[in-house]
């Protein structure tokens, strides 16, 4: 049963990915490859590596590294932390917006997707590099 559910999950997150990737590219947003020996922006990785991709607040060229960083950045923004929610789960709203950004609360879980989720919350402000 667990076998035959993961990839179920797999295929999911994949096809979710690539719409919020084509619903990005739809807002003019460029994507940009990293090689190699490019600079990471300065940031030390655990383990000596660095994820797939990264989230950059383009004002700065910051690459978020941290949790402690991005909700500076949202703050700066106008997002404030929501508590009401599910306790596994930060969660930041926008006074000003319907729109509720709900990031795993562990940092190592933050992929792609919820990257994604805060460009297109915050155009112009984010961007995913690979």
């Amino acid at each position: 049963m667990g076998s035959s559910f993961l990839p179920i999950k797999l295929i999911e997150v994949t096809s979710q990915r690539h719409f919020l990737k084509e619903h990005v590219r739809g807002l003019g947003v460029q994507e940009r490859c990293v090689s190699p020996g490019e600079s990471s922006g300065g940031v030390e990785w655990a383990r000596g590596h660095r994820p797939a991709q990264v989230l950059v607040y383009l004002p700065t060229g910051e690459v978020v590294s941290s949790y402690n960083s991005l909700e500076r950045i949202l703050r700066g923004l106008g997002w404030e932390r929501y508590y009401g929610g599910d306790p596994d789960l930060f969660q930041f709203h926008k006074s000003s917006s319907i729109d509720l950004i709900s990031l795993p609360r562990e940092f190592s879980k933050f992929t792609s997707i919820y990257m994604y989720d805060l460009v297109i919350k915050n155009p112009n402000i984010f961007h995913v590099r690979d």
